[in-house]
């Protein structure tokens, strides 16, 4: 296997400009004797490090059943179309490979069929986007929504023509032996690798969504890229939670089913409009917008606690007057275990008061979530995957906090897997500087944005823009945005006014932009090139103590003789700033300037910790030293 990366082994000769990398090869190594020795493995491999083929040069050549779990369907489809098709080629693999996603990526045709059928219920946008689905079902192969560019990603039709675990009738359906989950799974159980998300793969293991189950016991090998993921996802997936869009759904689908089914029977609507209208007098009970709190207290307060009660009876309303219609759909059966399930969720939600849970609550535009969360996954995780045979890979670059992989082991459970660190091959010394400026305001002043903008105006005018602004709130972003749209003359992106992607594309385009976001660009972003040459990071990213679940683990933290601030909180921190800083390179040409706003980083004690876990750049308080860094690699570019 090793050869496959010397100077005249398969990779050389079959990808352009491919040149072996000594921390690659260790990595490759480490795996396939993880998967010879039936291992579990964690790798922090560095930026620049070439983890994606360090894995999946073992994977393919073990000739055993691989399950390659990516943090997100961009990444999936990356990993799917681009990498794995040239290590194919490169090794002459000749096993079958899979791209299989959650059911909510794929058109459902029974779904489909019953939004047709009640067409004039719908907008004329949507009425017309169905009709559009109509004819891509008939050319379609694979079903897969994001193939699907006659209707626009973020048309509100989606919702209604895929299918989630909670609305899907299985084997009951009549376009079953269609099914175009069927056909990825089944297509996924045949393959020798498949790529899957970790979302997909919580959902499997916990939830037992029906019919993927059978390929994960299969699996000789189980490989997660983004790792520093998994805690926070498996936290999800081992938890609880009902949404106002799971409700509005139902109601929806009650409608459906009265409309197209069983027009005898009127209280079917009254059903409806009792969720409808319960669920969203719960919503406005919850007051103001994008806010996370306890749900213990929410639920003390009389007020809540009356419309809760009302959405309780609408459920069991609609509970009582489904019964009597048993039998005469397979689609309203379906909708009877939802609502069952749902009247059972709600009930153990309000159960406050048993340990080892946070208890939580999220209110967002129309919408609300209501949950619970352990406080450790370690032991269900570690008995999750030791019940499975075969080897366990976890990589990302970034999961270890001052050369140290023990956070992240022991929040899955892994604390016999073999570990290793690799620094990235990126000539930090060189290529970088990190800035903690000189007569930084305090964060808790009043004009902390305005003094930042004020010092940071010179930089981003030297730099002609190129740059991305990360922030810890959107708060801050939003302020930092308008001050910065009144003094510069360069384009100012903000993230939200457009898709992700559109952004990235239109920062790549301009050349001179600066780009202001927040929590979803401190991760899988990458921009190449001398566009982007300076990160620029408001504050060090600690999670309010306030947050729920955060409080509840400190709490559990302290209980168990614990540090809450050195053992749960700094070390999130730590992980997220590492995040946000890998941004700037990511390429052997790129370099550029790191100014993180927050002194804390030099004046308390724990921020040496956040230094000793960042890339090893030169430091320096100065901005007009970051300035002429700045304008010295600009001009040897």
């Amino acid at each position: 296997m090793l050869d496959d990366f010397s100077i005249n082994g398969p990779l050389v000769s079959a990808i352009p400009g491919f040149r072996p990398r000594d921390a690659q090869i260790e990595m490759a190594r480490a795996i396939t004797t993880a998967i010879q020795s039936q291992q579990t493995l964690v790798v922090e491999a560095g930026t620049g490090t070439g983890k994606t083929y360090a894995y999946l040069v073992p994977a393919l050549r073990s000739n055993k059943k691989v399950v390659i779990s990516t943090g997100s369907k961009t990444l999936q489809d990356q990993l799917y179309y681009r990498d794995l098709p040239i290590i194919k080629a490169a090794l002459a693999y000749s096993g079958h490979v899979a791209l299989l996603k959650g059911r909510a990526n794929y058109l459902c045709l029974e779904r489909l069929e019953q939004q047709s059928l009640a067409g004039e219920q719908l907008a004329a946008e949507m009425i017309a986007d169905i009709v559009r689905l109509r004819s891509w079902a008939i050319e379609t192969e694979d079903g897969d929504i994001s193939n699907c560019h006659q209707v626009a990603e973020d048309s509100a039709v989606w919702p209604l023509v895929t299918s989630t675990n909670d609305n899907c009738i299985g084997s009951h359906c009549p376009h079953y032996q269609r099914c175009f989950v069927l056909k990825a799974r089944k297509k996924a159980l045949e393959a020798d690798v498949v790529v899957i998300n970790h979302h997909l793969f919580m959902a499997d293991k916990v939830v037992k969504d029906t019919g993927f189950g059978e390929l994960l016991p299969s699996a000789e090998v189980v490989i997660f890229d983004e790792a520093h993921q998994i805690p926070d996802i498996a936290s999800q997936y081992f938890g609880l939670q009902l949404s106002s869009r799971q409700l509005f759904e139902l109601a929806r689908d009650i409608t459906l089913v009265y409309r197209t089914e069983i027009r005898d029977q009127i209280q079917l609507q009254k059903c409806a409009d009792s969720i409808s209208q319960a669920t969203l007098d719960f919503r406005l009970a919850l007051g103001e917008n994008g806010f996370r709190g306890d749900l213990q207290q929410l639920l003390n307060q009389p007020s809540v606690s009356s419309v809760l009660q009302r959405l309780e009876d609408a459920l069991e309303f609609s509970y009582e007057v489904m019964k009597l219609s048993l039998g005469r759909s397979i689609a309203l059966d379906a909708i009877f275990d939802r609502t069952t399930t749902y009247r059972n969720r709600l009930n153990r939600l309000k159960e406050t008061t048993i340990p080892g849970f946070s208890y939580w609550f999220e209110s967002f535009g129309r919408h609300f979530l209501l949950a619970l969360t352990p406080l450790t996954v370690a032991d269900k995780f570690h008995d999750m995957i030791t019940t499975e045979k075969g080897s366990w890979i976890f990589t990302s670059a970034t999961l270890a906090i001052s050369d140290k992989l023990s956070y992240f082991s022991q929040r899955l459970g892994l604390e016999k897997a073999n570990n290793l660190i690799l620094p990235s091959p990126f000539d930090y010394q060189r290529q970088t500087l990190l800035c903690v400026p000189r007569y930084l305001p305090d964060i808790n002043q009043a004009d902390f944005t305005q003094q930042l903008v004020v010092m940071l105006k010179p930089v981003i005018d030297h730099n002609q823009g190129r740059c991305f602004f990360l922030c810890t709130s959107l708060h801050m972003m939003r302020e930092l945005t308008a001050m910065f749209r009144d003094c510069l003359n360069l384009p100012v992106l903000m993230q939200g006014e457009t898709s992700k992607a559109r952004l990235l594309s239109q920062f790549t385009a301009a050349g001179n932009a600066l780009l202001i976001a927040t929590s979803s660009f401190w991760e899988g972003v990458d921009v190449k090139g001398d566009v982007l040459s300076c990160v620029i990071i408001d504050r060090l990213p600690f999670t309010s103590p306030d947050e729920p679940l955060l409080r509840a683990r400190m709490q559990d933290c302290q209980l168990q003789g614990g540090n809450a601030f050195y053992d749960v909180q700094l070390p999130d921190a730590v992980l997220n700033l590492k995040q946000g800083v890998g941004r700037l390179v990511r390429d052997v040409n790129d370099s550029g300037v790191i100014i993180i706003c927050d002194k804390r980083l030099v004046s308390r004690p724990y921020g040496e910790i956040f230094l000793n876990s960042l890339p090893p750049s030169p430091r320096t308080r100065s901005l007009q030293a970051a300035i002429d860094f700045l304008a010295k690699t600009s001009l040897s570019d």
